[in-house]
Formats: C-alpha cells, structure tokens, sequence
C-alpha cells in the first residue's frame, strides 16, 4: 500500500501540513480548522453539505475568492484564506481578457450525474452501441453512495461498497463512455440545450437523449444553531473519511432520522472517532416487527447488515437514543454543545467538536423542472416527483430520470433503473422502438425499500416546529420569526416572502428553506401542494463564473430562443 505524500500549505499566513490527496476543507478539519469564511452579518461559516449545495464553504486561494473548500484539491504551496463577506478582487482573481473557448458536444446520450444510476444508465447505453457521455460535477465518479478515495492517498477501498462502485466505475469507463469530471452544469433549455462548465471553461451539450441522475442532498434540522462551524451533514461527514481519510472531529454527535446515521456512525468510530451519541427520530426497530419482517423477506442480505450494523454499534458502546430530537446547539468554548430530547421529555447536552445531522433527502431536480418535465407531489415523502413510464422516460421525450432525484428510491433501485433508462434512452437516440423492461428485480428492492421507510417513519420538522430565532434561510440569514411575518399577508405566496424578505435568493437558491416553507405557506393559503408551489427553477442552478456564462448564453442566443 501506498504511503501518502504530506504536503505543506497555508492557511490564513499560517503553515499547515495535509495529505495529497485531501480537499481543502478535509485539510483544514483535520487541523482542527472549522471557520472557513465571515457572512455578511460577520457569523463564522464551514462545510455543512459537502457536495456543493449549500455554499457555505467558501474560501480564497491563491487571490481567487468563492472556492468551495469541499471540492478544490490541496496543493502545495497554495495560499488559503478565510473570505470575507465581500471578497476584493485581487490581480490573481481576475482572468486575462482573453475568454475561453466554447467547447460544444453533440452525443447520442448523455447522462448526467455519475453516482450508482448514472454510472448504470451510461453503460447500458453504451452496451448499445452508442456514443454516450457522462458529465459530473465531482473530481471523482461515484456520486454519494459510491464515494472513493482519491487514488493519492493511498489507501485500498474500505468496504464492499466502495469495492463495488470502483468495479462499476471501471466498467462503465472500458465500455466506451466519455467520462468528464468537474463538470457543473448550470442551464437546461428545451430543444436539450445543457450548459455547463467545465474547469472554468464552457461547454454546451446537444444530445439526442439525456438519463439525469443528479441524485439527492440532506434535509436537515433547523434549530438554533445549525449554521455554526463544525454543523455539517452526515453525508458531509462521510465525505470526509471515505474520500479523503479525515474525520469531522474527535468527540461527534449524530442526530436524525435513518440509516444512513448508523453506517456513518460506524464508520466513524471505526476511524478513531467518539461518537457521543446517535439520536435517532424514529422508535426502535423492534417495535415495528411487521416493517422489520417485510424487509428480512424483500432482501436478507441487506437487513443482515443493518442488523449487524447496530450490534457493532453496541458492542463500541455507543448509545442509541431512540424517539429523540436535536433542540439546540451552542458554541461554547471552542466547542459545540448539542442538546438532545429524548420522548419523555428528559434532555441530554453532548460536547462535541462536530454535530453531523441526516434527517432524510430532498431530490435535486432543477434541472428536470428547467426541462418543463411534468411533476407531482407526494404528500407521505413530502417530494416532487417526475411523472414516468416503465422505461423511467419522463414526460418530456427523450429525456429519463433515475434515482433519488425523482425520490429518495436507494442506490440498489437506482441501478437498476438506471440500467433500463440508458437502454431506452440509447434506443431513443437511434430512432428505435423502445422494448418492454423487465422490473422483477426492482419490484423486490421496491419492497424492501418501503418496508425501510416504514421501520425508520418518524414525523419530520415542520415549519411550526422551528423556534423563532432559529434561521430558515442559511444564506440570507432570515430566522423564522422574519418569514412568519411575510407570510401573514393575505395573498403571499411564496415568491413574494422572496421578494419581501430575501429568503431563497442565497447561493443554495434556496434549496434548504424552500422545503420548509412552501408546505406552511399551502396549509396557510387552503391550497394544495403542487411544483407550483416551490421557487420557479431559473439558470444558473449553481454558481458558475461569468465566463462561462456569457459564452454559453451567446452561443444560445445565435441558434436558440431567448433563454
């Protein structure tokens, strides 16, 4: 096994050390540096997604502000520093006047997002014997569930699922498709247009099918306290160690609302951390016998596994804390401190160094809805979700989608549907009948999966259970008790609690206090949950440069409507 090169940076004029390999914020958290950036309001910020969500990472490097500290890779030498609310431009910062080149695409499929669907969907197309692409966002395929260690590291997979997706990624790479990284797509336009950037450079894409497959992002609890630095997502924790070998802390918290909890939980015990507690939404798994017979039945390999997951977790001594809720939490100290109340009544304060919190998944399906793909809302998962045939084609032409962001479905479903959509798609672009798909194995991992959801139902925060100093909008930094009074105007929809208070208007486009709001403001208003009912979708779903965007958009222009 390789031993990974440590390599020297700085951070804030200070030298620091990290592993080649790690990202800036893995970096930086492991030097037990969690403030990474001041808002506007002058609050201290850190990684809370992971992913490129939220945005909350930012950092200056080498004189360029707005870098995500969760994406860029250390290198040696590099300058970091903690941003400030309102970045001066530096000479570094600022790029020659020379624009960079548009770079145009023209597959018969692309597919976007190469997590488990994805990376499914782009190889079954292939298979087809079709000129397939594969855009994503990350360094690294694999997309959440198969994260992988960067290779500089030096470290073999973990475990069978990281073994997995680095097979499945390797496939799907020798079966022809292009695989492109850092690839962040900021517009889609009907006729599909996608517009991206790649490395900073533009790039459009004109396929004549798309397989999106962009996945989910965690729904999170907002309580007081959510913003500070060291809060982050337990799927952002995960990141941490599975990618880049560190962990969110020495003393953790978990709180939230499924399995995901205690796999991470594990997995970070395992790495050396304490996790201090994992407060769970949910009732314990014994009471609810039929749920847990129904998934044994469905599949009992995986319920094999969740069983031995929490007797490992028992064995580590680690408690359990079952219909509990995170209240609050402070910083104190250099420190958080997390409050936890259990369903007597009876409260726990933990003092940890990070707070990771998972309490379900919202879809990311901006750029479906762009598309004018037609959706409706599920009331039980409290979710949009596309409209689709048994091909998983949505009811745009051409255009599939597979995976958690058409509902939180599992990385097992999603490969399968992934597997059927990039053969229909495939048949799409080259003007064939579409075949009859065959489900047998995916209406058993269906089963499975709701008799899941099921085991771990637990009531989730609404909008009227948010306490009024608690922040709603991370970006703006609006607190419940401002959107409250908005919405109390005859007539406000959400688009006008926008304009009057700025929520949603952040760099996440608000993609955390949409979903708490938009329900409350339905029930408020006696009308029923629809898409309608959410921010309209607009370009750029994801901060790009304004290079990009410019080229993109004059290249448009020239053979397109007005975007």
């Amino acid at each position: 096994m390789t031993v990974p090169k440590r390599i020297e940076f700085m951070f804030d004029g200070a030298s620091l050390t990290a592993l080649d390999g790690q990202s800036v914020a893995a970096a930086l958290t492991a030097a037990n540096i969690r403030e990474f950036r001041r808002t506007d309001a002058g609050s201290p910020r850190g990684m809370f997604c992971g992913m490129g969500v939220c945005q909350d990472c930012l950092v200056e490097i080498d004189g360029e502000p707005n870098m995500l500290a969760c994406a860029a890779k250390v290198r040696p030498g590099i300058k970091v520093r903690t941003q400030t609310a309102a970045p001066t431009p530096t000479a570094a910062s600022v790029r020659s006047a020379e624009m960079p080149r548009l770079k145009s695409e023209r597959p018969d499929v692309l597919v976007i997002g190469a997590g488990p669907g994805g990376l499914a969907a782009a190889e079954a197309a292939a298979q087809k014997g079709v000129d397939v692409l594969l855009l994503d966002e990350r360094r690294m395929a694999g997309g959440q569930f198969y994260k992988q260690t960067d290779p500089a590291l030096g470290h073999s997979a973990l475990d069978r699922q990281q073994r997995d997706g680095a097979e499945m990624i390797a496939e799907t790479s020798l079966s022809g498709v292009k695989m492109t990284a850092n690839a962040t797509i900021w517009g889609a336009f009907e006729g599909l247009l996608l517009c991206a950037e790649v490395d900073g450079a533009p790039l459009e894409v004109r396929p004549k099918a798309v397989v999106v497959a962009t996945g989910a992002y965690e729904r999170p609890s907002m309580v007081p306290g959510w913003d500070l630095p060291g809060v982050m997502t337990t799927g952002a924790a995960q990141t941490l160690w599975r990618c880049y070998r560190a962990t969110p802390g020495r003393r953790i918290a978990i709180a939230g609302n499924g399995p995901l909890n205690f796999q991470v939980a594990l997995e970070l015990s395992r790495a050396g951390g304490k996790v201090a507690v994992i407060a769970e939404a949910a009732p314990p798994p014994y009471s609810r016998p039929t749920a847990a017979a129904a998934m044994l039945s469905s599949d009992p390999g995986l319920t094999w596994e969740g069983m031995k997951t929490v007797a490992a977790l028992s064995v580590r001594g680690i408690p359990i804390r079952y219909r509990a809720s995170l209240e609050d939490i402070q910083s104190v100290d250099g420190a958080l401190s997390a409050t936890v109340a259990g369903s007597t009544g009876r409260t726990e304060r933990f003092q940890v160094d990070a707070v990771c919190m998972n309490y379900g998944f919202h879809p990311q399906n901006e750029i479906l809805r762009l598309l004018g793909v037609r959706f409706e809302f599920d009331g039980a998962r409290q979710q949009l979700v596309p409209s689709r045939n048994e091909h998983f084609e949505t009811s745009v032409r051409s255009v599939f989608a597979v995976g958690d962001c058409c509902g939180t479905v599992g990385a097992p479903a999603s490969v399968e549907e992934g597997r059927i959509a990039g053969a229909a798609a495939a048949a799409r672009a080259a003007g064939r009948d579409l075949r009859r798909s065959a489900e047998g194995r995916l209406a058993r991992i269906r089963r499975f999966q709701k008799a899941l959801w099921t085991l771990f139902s637990a009531r989730g925060q609404e909008f009227a259970d948010i306490r009024a100093d608690a922040l709603v909008c991370r970006c703006e930094e609006i607190a419940k008790s401002c959107i409250e009074k908005a919405a109390t105007e005859d007539g406000f929809g959400i688009g006008s609690v926008k304009r009057t208070t700025r929520m949603g208007m952040g760099r996440c486009q608000g993609r955390y206090c949409m979903h708490a709001v938009a329900p409350h403001l339905a029930r408020e208003q006696g009308v029923s949950m629809d898409e309608f009912a959410f921010f309209a979708p607009r370009p750029p779903v994801k901060p790009v440069s304004i290079f990009a965007f410019a080229i993109n958009r004059m290249a448009a222009d020239s053979t397109e409507p007005e975007l």
